[in-house]
């Protein structure tokens, strides 16, 4: 079984309370079932697409970057990058917490894009100062997109996950859940 899930932000994806944290939202608290993992993670900060399986090859599959495994990004960031800013994260290269980015596609989007409202909503100031990329990256490692955007001078604000290979997530709403027809699994791999 494949879930795919509107991941509100403020939810860490993980099933278990931390005794430390008792009023950090879960995945638990979404009526998912049990039984299932997360296939990669998104932070407590990143909303969208967040897949769930009960099959642990695919999970394998979907998360080893030699596979060229796509996954798309709405970022907002602080400012607007430069044209130099853009191609250093789309050439790869950036040395991050000692490991080396690959190449992505990296596009600065002319218009904001139609999203849910934030809740919270990020900092009005840094919202009006703001520009939106979409990122398209075959891997994925802690905080990746973040740490990118910040070497190259432009913080993220926001991160939505909108695609995994050319899947998209229509219809649902942020908490809810769907389970993925065969047909859409294949589309996971499509590039």
């Amino acid at each position: 079984m494949v879930i795919l899930l509107n991941k509100p932000y403020g939810v860490l994806s993980q099933f278990n309370k931390n005794p430390d944290f008792p009023n950090q939202r879960v995945l638990g608290e979404l009526n998912l079932p049990p039984e299932l993992h997360p296939v990669g993670r998104l932070d407590m900060d990143s909303e969208g697409m967040l897949l769930l399986t009960d099959d642990k090859q695919l999970e394998t599959d979907l998360l080893n970057p030699d596979k060229g495994h796509k996954r798309t990004y709405l970022v907002q960031v602080d400012g607007v990058p430069s044209e130099e800013a853009v191609h250093r994260l789309r050439s790869g290269g950036l040395e991050i917490k000692g490991h080396v980015t690959k190449k992505c596609r990296v596009e600065l989007l002319s218009e904001h894009p139609r999203l849910v409202e934030r809740i919270p909503a990020v900092d009005v100031a840094a919202a009006k100062r703001s520009s939106w990329l979409r990122m398209e990256l075959s891997e994925g490692r802690n905080r990746q997109v973040r740490r990118m955007t910040a070497k190259v001078g432009n913080p993220t604000l926001r991160l939505v996950r909108e695609k995994i290979g050319v899947l998209k997530m229509e219809g649902l709403e942020l908490g809810e859940w769907r389970v993925l027809s065969e047909q859409e699994v294949e589309k996971l791999w499509m590039k």
